[in-house]
């Protein structure tokens, strides 16, 4: 019939279209590449009209922008791709892993006095009560990729517990525990030394359950007495001092590139 579209066109019309080679990317893309904030926050800043390429305002967060040309802004300040920074730092127990917290407790930013760098994130978090490795990075994408469960990174702990560590107890928490009907479990637990009434125990994950560990010790009803994260992937806590940070070398940085199946240069 005249005026009717062909069931051919109307399909070719809605398929997706495929994504732009080069150097095209969304604007919350763009934004998260540049180091600036996440593509969430990216999104955010697009539907409030803070972000504008050239001189427009784009309030479309599905939009295309080329990195190598495309100038742009939020809030009218030009945005300019940062030097990737990744450093590490040996969290003290008692700090939170916070920018700003609003009961005016010590974070994990007080350690951080000397890296004058605004959007340098944790990535992940360690609790108030527990210690060790933690990461920083400006680098939104690649903290992402670090934390998606899809890479199956390992995380390694030391955890002191209020007895003596059994192979009952460590077999329960590889084959899984229940807490809050949520089943948790670790990939590998082992003992590592025994005092007169506690021991030390050491738990890999490769998940990132909130509190995982101590849950699963709730669960066996035992006392978490201390727990201190010692490496992520092949990249180990070492030496580095209490309250301390240095930033990654070369090969640490590769080392967990090849681990998450990016072998994207160190500064993009």
């Amino acid at each position: 019939m005249k005026g009717r579209r062909s069931p051919q066109k109307t399909h070719e019309r809605n398929r997706p279209q495929a994504e732009p080679a080069g150097k095209r990317v969304t604007l919350p893309r763009a934004l998260s590449k540049l180091g600036y904030c996440s593509r969430t926050q990216a999104e955010r800043l697009i539907a409030e009209g803070r972000v504008a390429v050239g001189d427009r305002i784009v309030t479309d967060p599905a939009a295309w922008v080329d990195l190598s040309t495309a100038l742009i802004k939020v809030d009218d300040k030009e945005i300019v791709a940062e030097v990737r920074i990744y450093l590490m730092l040996n969290k003290p127990r008692g700090l939170v892993t916070t920018r700003h917290d609003p009961e005016g407790r010590p974070t994990v930013y007080d350690c951080l006095a000397d890296f004058d760098v605004p959007h340098l994130s944790p990535v992940g978090r360690l609790d108030k009560a527990s210690e060790g490795l933690l990461l920083f990075t400006n680098d939104t994408e690649f903290a992402q990729t670090l934390l998606d469960p899809i890479t199956h990174v390992s995380k390694s702990y030391h955890v002191q517990i209020d007895r003596i560590a059994d192979n009952d107890m460590l077999t329960a928490m590889m084959s899984g525990l229940r807490h809050d009907g949520e089943l948790l479990r670790a990939t590998a637990a082992r003992k590592l030394r025994d005092g007169d009434r506690n021991s030390w125990i050491e738990v890999e994950l490769q998940e990132g359950r909130n509190r995982q560990i101590r849950r699963m010790l709730e669960a066996l009803d035992i006392a978490c007495l201390r727990l201190v994260r010692v490496a992520i992937g092949g990249l180990e806590l070492g030496g580095l001092p209490k309250g301390s940070v240095r930033a990654l070398t070369e090969s640490e940085l590769k080392d967990l590139r090849r681990k998450v199946g990016t072998g994207k240069a160190i500064r993009d």
